[in-house]
């Protein structure tokens, strides 16, 4: 007899990842054992610190508000849609919820078990990608269909040991064993002076037969059940869970979660019938998932000095990598790198702000300028930044401006430790041209625009991509209103950028080859971020000024907004915004094969697929750029 709902859910699953990745029959297994739950608005699914349970879960229908609760309030963190999954990751780390799953709406939910579905989705390892990519990057929302591909290509790296997730796991390869026939205080006194949680009881033969863990004892032996006396295999738990050599993170991940367990028995064969050749942790596992966002995010939060942001960043340049190989879409790598960018500044600001002798005698900003400012700064970068200060009295400007300026040169003093260049352009917060008032800096940037000129070109090109840091947000929110007022009757402005965004044109030559650097020591050397990136980013500033729209930095994003408030030139747009996103990737990949910042390549190391690729995204500037000669009439002024 056909079981309709579970046929009406696996219709629904079959539209959405992970699940979209598996086959009918496969699909209705776990449909079969889905729960149907129910909520009204402000119901609650979980709360905070509750016990994780075998369920992780997926949005049918309405939508539930995740909530981290601050100083007994709850804050949204994020808002699970339909088609959206959320609790993986209790199953996954084995820990209490971390936050509360509320209806934000009446909604309905799909419990689905995760013993099911990991039986369903064995050695498929393009969904076991998904769920364990989900929990390294916290990021459980549903990938565009386009996206899937990119990310879920039908592959498992097996040699890069910077790919945690799908790297083989690292156990302990010569593990403590005791005889079957010991008593438990012999096993207890080895567990003790070798400092480890748990012993492998074995039989004759070497093959494992049971494990004893400090729970197990703990519960069996200081409860008073069995004397200290007894014999191991009246205590240990038995039979014991195996894998073979050369099991992947993923697999030992979902075997823990499986089966409840924290240590997982390696044999020859993988079963309990050939010898114990080591031992894997539920420790083991997160170490190597140490390099995750969330791990790396309470790290710099948690750093009581430079030196561990240094090496937290450091963190994320591997994680980074891992996800370029991964082919993990550029857009989310940004987000993901940009958040640990903001994080490790603002904790160099707090640290920075300890060491001075008084608080701020106002209130100020940080605001992180250029890369930064844009949220796309993937590498180490050199600093660009300044700061903004509240007004005060004529007659304590100088005292308050020497404060923020021995702030400033505190901050980016730590911030060359982390790794970030000191900006050879002395385009940073420490240089007094940089660190003012509010009134000071509106009065600069009214005159930059109002008063046109080469070098005012150049500046608002650095400064007017900015995004706050750290700081009061009224004075910026001041800032950015002076810029758009002032733009309201400058079209001479306009003229000026446009023609600062055109001046190096399409990279290719006459003949189609690529207008490489004619001199000095990068003579023969292509410049991708001059020529290639930076007209795609100053178009993208210029059209969206131009257009008023406020909020919006990033340069994909800004191509993303102008697709869709013009549609006649989407195609252009979206061309520019893929264009940008693909140049931004090869930059990053050729920093890390090179280590420098991949801004200048030697086209002679590149494969002709590559060369050809770099080519294709060339033709998105010249549309561009042409489109902003006739739109802003910048032949009349060449």
């Amino acid at each position: 007899m056909k079981n309709s709902i579970a046929e009406r859910v696996r219709d629904f699953l079959k539209n959405h990842p992970p699940f979209n990745l598996l086959k009918q029959k496969k699909l209705l297994e776990i449909a079969e054992e889905v729960v149907i739950i129910y909520l009204e608005k402000g119901d609650s699914l979980f709360k905070a610190n509750d016990t994780f349970n075998e369920h992780f879960y997926m949005v049918r229908d309405g939508a539930i508000g995740l909530f981290h609760q601050n100083k007994r309030v709850d804050e949204i963190v994020t808002i699970s849609d339909v088609g959206d999954i959320f609790g993986v990751r209790p199953l996954i780390a084995q820990e209490n919820y971390k936050l509360t799953a509320k209806a934000n709406e009446e909604s309905i939910v799909y419990a689905i078990p995760i013993v099911a579905f990991q039986e369903a989705v064995e050695n498929n390892s393009a969904v076991y990608k998904y769920l364990i990519t989900a929990f390294a990057t916290n990021a459980y929302d549903s990938y565009t269909s386009k996206e899937n591909k990119e990310i879920f290509v039908d592959y498992l790296p097996s040699n890069s040991q910077d790919i945690t997730n799908f790297q083989t796991a690292n156990y302990t390869k010569s593990p403590i064993v005791c005889h079957i026939s010991s008593k438990l205080k012999d096993a207890a006194i080895q567990m003790s002076s070798h400092k480890i949680g748990c012993i492998i009881v074995v039989d004759d033969t070497k093959k494992p037969v049971g494990i004893i863990t400090n729970s197990d004892i703990k519960n069996k032996i200081a409860t008073g059940l069995f004397p200290i006396e007894t014999n191991v295999k009246n205590i240990m738990s038995s039979p014991v869970i195996t894998n073979k050599k050369g099991l992947t993170v993923a697999d030992g991940q979902l075997q823990m979660i499986k089966h409840n367990i924290g240590h997982l028995c390696i044999t020859k064969d993988g079963t309990v019938n050939s010898k114990l050749v080591g031992v894997l942790s539920h420790h083991d596992i997160l170490v190597t998932l140490g390099n995750n966002p969330s791990v790396i995010l309470k790290e710099i939060k948690r750093a009581k000095r430079t030196k561990k942001l240094r090496t937290a960043r450091l963190k994320a340049n591997t994680l980074l990598k891992s996800y370029l190989e991964q082919n993990i879409p550029l857009s989310h790598i940004i987000t993901i790198i940009s958040q640990i960018n903001d994080a490790v500044t603002v904790r160099a600001i707090e640290l920075s702000l300890k060491k001075m002798l008084t608080p701020p005698p106002v209130a100020f900003s940080w605001l992180a300028l250029g890369s930064q400012g844009r949220k796309e700064q993937l590498l180490f970068t050199d600093q660009d930044n300044a700061l903004i200060f509240e007004d005060v009295p004529e007659s304590s400007y100088e005292e308050t401006q020497a404060y923020f300026l021995e702030l400033a040169r505190l901050i980016t003093k730590a911030l060359n430790k982390i790794g970030f260049e000191y900006c050879e352009a002395d385009m940073m917060a420490s240089n007094p041209e940089w660190c003012k008032s509010i009134t000071e800096w509106k009065a600069q940037f009214e005159n930059w625009i109002t008063n046109p000129d080469e070098k005012a070109i150049l500046l608002s090109s650095i400064f007017f991509d900015y995004s706050r840091i750290y700081g009061n947000e009224k004075l910026v929110d001041e800032l950015t209103n002076t810029i758009y007022k002032n733009l309201e009757n400058s079209s001479l402005f306009f003229n000026f950028l446009g023609l600062d965004a055109i001046k190096n044109p399409t990279p290719l030559g006459f003949f189609k080859q690529f207008l490489v650097e004619q001199n000095g020591d990068k003579k023969d050397l292509f410049n991708i971020k001059s020529r290639a990136l930076m007209p795609l980013i100053d178009a993208a500033r210029l059209l969206v000024l131009s257009k008023q729209l406020k909020g919006i930095n990033n340069t994909s994003e800004r191509y993303e907004r102008l697709a869709e408030i013009d549609p006649k030139n989407k195609e252009l747009y979206e061309s520019c915004s893929y264009a940008f996103k693909a140049l931004s990737k090869f930059k990053t990949k050729q920093g890390f094969q090179n280590n420098n910042s991949g801004k200048f390549i030697e086209l002679e190391s590149l494969t002709k697929e590559e060369k050809l690729k770099l080519k294709r995204c060339f033709k998105p500037i010249q549309d561009i750029q042409e489109t902003l000669k006739v739109r802003f009439d910048l032949k009349n002024f060449m």
